[in-house]
């Protein structure tokens, strides 16, 4: 039975992880239950980096976990309680303000109502009575001041509440763009998570394909990364990988999506660009990266320069987004093979170069 690449590629990467999660659980405990395999899958793939950023906080103060860290992550970042609950929040405080302004708006048409009764009786009073005496006269204007002020004081209690309303709406409505926006980034580096690097992928490519532009597609990998990481720490290795996150920034140009969709994994979505541009692009960051030295911030220690490998796919009429990121990927781990450091784009001439 015949696998295609991209199987093989996932079927590999699932050992690679469970073997390095199965060595932290070794070195950093408790025991080998299947909460902590999960929560140590989780932490090695990189997909989870606020239970990624919980990890490495409890093994620098303490250097292990315990059975009952393993059962807080794992409830708290795996099972889905902590977003349900933000989410139940949000709803909650969304129902009740949609009962204060249901109640307000209620107070304002019963005011309204009362008002305009008051009006229709006195009106009424006038057809029978014929021409009013002064007296009377005086009573009725003395009565449409007297209403007229009560629903003065309505009104202003009322655009006191809706102004407070307002101001509650506008501030739930701020914490669920937080939430999206969470949903959506890496918490370590600011950038795109693997979903929104996903999402943006396949809506670049339908546009592309749309519009009849082109669009290119940047795999980066952070050389050596894992020796980096076990030679200096965790700490230090979240250093690198915001470095690299800086780097992209400033280089990748303001149309380009920037995300980190695995552990040293980043991608750069390049709509509009061409082979030539994306080489550029990437090439630009390559050195930049190459040329920052690296310094430990806890003892002002150079630790020397660190190098990336980039691997760059151009779209073609046939591509799919799965199809674009695999040619990419490809590419990447061919500048890998070729010695680091270096860009390979899927061009047959630059593809034979390093085979």
């Amino acid at each position: 039975m015949r696998m295609s690449q991209e199987t093989y590629s996932d079927r590999d990467r699932s050992f690679a992880l469970a073997k390095r999660a199965h060595d932290l659980i070794r070195d950093y405990g408790p025991s080998a239950t299947p909460r902590a395999y999960a929560v140590w899958y989780a932490y090695v793939s990189g997909e989870l980096p606020l239970l990624g950023d919980a990890v490495k906080r409890l093994t620098t103060q303490s250097g292990s976990l315990t059975d009952a860290d393993i059962d807080d992550l794992h409830e708290t970042y795996l099972d889905g309680r902590q977003l349900t609950s933000a989410a139940g929040d949000i709803s909650r405080g969304m129902l009740d303000e949609i009962a204060a302004v249901t109640e307000i708006l209620d107070l304002s048409l019963g005011s309204t109502a009362q008002y305009g009764e008051a009006l229709r009786g006195l009106a009424q009073d006038l057809m029978q009575e014929g021409m009013p005496t002064r007296a009377r006269l005086g009573e009725i204007v003395s009565t449409l001041v007297s209403t007229t002020r009560e629903v003065a004081v309505n009104n202003r209690v009322l655009e006191a509440r809706m102004r407070e309303t307002r101001c509650e709406i506008e501030t739930l409505r701020e914490k669920l763009e937080a939430s999206r926006l969470e949903s959506l980034t890496d918490a370590l580096t600011g950038l795109s998570n693997r979903k929104h690097f996903e999402e943006t992928l396949k809506a670049t490519v339908e546009a592309a394909r749309t519009s009849a532009t082109p669009m290119s597609l940047i795999v980066l990998d952070i050389d050596f990364f894992k020796r980096f990481n076990d030679l200096y720490g965790h700490l230090t290795g979240d250093q690198v990988l915001r470095l690299v996150a800086i780097v992209m920034r400033e280089n990748a140009g303001k149309q380009a999506l920037l995300a980190r969709f695995g552990g040293e994994e980043f991608g750069i979505v390049l709509p509009g660009a061409d082979r030539a541009l994306a080489r550029q692009v990437a090439e630009t960051v390559r050195a930049s990266v190459m040329g920052r030295e690296l310094v430990k911030r806890s003892t002002g220690e150079s630790l020397g320069k660190v190098t990336v490998s980039l691997g760059i796919a151009v779209l073609h009429a046939s591509d799919s987004p799965a199809s674009l990121l695999e040619r990419a990927d490809l590419c990447m781990f061919a500048a890998k093979r070729a010695g680091r450091n270096r860009v390979v784009d899927d061009a047959a001439e630059s593809l034979s170069q390093v085979a």
